[in-house]
């Protein structure tokens, strides 16, 4: 089976139009949460997703879409651009939204996917080597998928705790029986210092992952942003990949 990984795609259109239209055949996409929150486009993004047969989990931009009191926790910019949201998704949105589960485990995979941590969905962020081995009782499959850092990250387990490794740019990683926990970075808005949209492909027939990055029409969501009335440093942060 061929898997598209995406997550934090933050209501940018723009963006999740280039990584479907890269993608060629696969069996499934799975999301990570925080489809909507930041940009511009949060009710197109849920309609995508939902005609492409995406499946996936609650994240905190989510919850808040939801009606959830992670709204509260948000910085100023995040909180503004959620009140905008809340206002422009549609009933029904807003219900698909508040119902995606915190945890999934596919039928018949080996993934538990989760937004933030697999103990912690909604808000905890998975990216040191110390997080990461206090997550592994969280999770019973062998593999665990995971956004919110918007980071491209790498765990695996070793004798004694979880090791951090570079997610490789080029070349595969191997899905053999140690236990991981992968991210496949954000498609929306990535912070690793790359603006392009960045995405996993798994082949579990094959037995490897592999990360990609695809560029966007940055300016075009940017454009978005500023038509939108939505804070100016949403749309500048894109040019930088932070």
């Amino acid at each position: 089976m061929r898997v598209a990984v995406i997550s934090d795609i933050h209501s940018n259109i723009a963006a999740l139009e280039a990584v479907l239209g890269v993608l060629g055949s696969v069996d499934a996409i799975w999301h990570l949460g925080d489809t909507v929150g930041y940009g511009p486009e949060p009710q197109a993004v849920v309609d995508r997703l939902s005609g492409a047969g995406a499946i996936g989990v609650r994240g905190n931009h989510d919850d808040a879409g939801g009606g959830g009191d992670s709204i509260d926790l948000f910085n100023p910019d995040g909180y503004v651009a959620m009140v905008w949201t809340r206002a422009r998704i549609d009933e029904p949105t807003r219900r698909y939204l508040a119902g995606l589960p915190e945890r999934l485990v596919p039928p018949g995979s080996a993934f538990t996917l989760a937004h933030g941590s697999p103990r912690d969905p909604i808000w905890e962020y998975l990216d040191s080597p110390e997080v990461a081995a206090k997550n592994l009782p969280a999770f019973g499959t062998t593999y665990c998928l995971v956004g919110h850092t918007h980071v491209p990250l790498v765990f695996r387990e070793t004798r004694g705790g979880m090791k951090q490794m570079v997610a490789p740019s080029q070349g595969r990683l191997a899905l053999d029986d140690r236990r991981l926990i992968l991210n496949p970075g954000s498609v929306g808005q990535p912070r690793d210092g790359d603006p392009r949209s960045s995405y996993l492909l798994i082949d579990t027939d094959a037995g490897h992952a592999t990360w990609h990055r695809v560029e966007y029409d940055i300016a075009a969501t940017q454009a978005a942003i500023a038509a939108a009335g939505l804070p100016p440093r949403l749309g500048r942060r894109l040019s930088l990949g932070r």
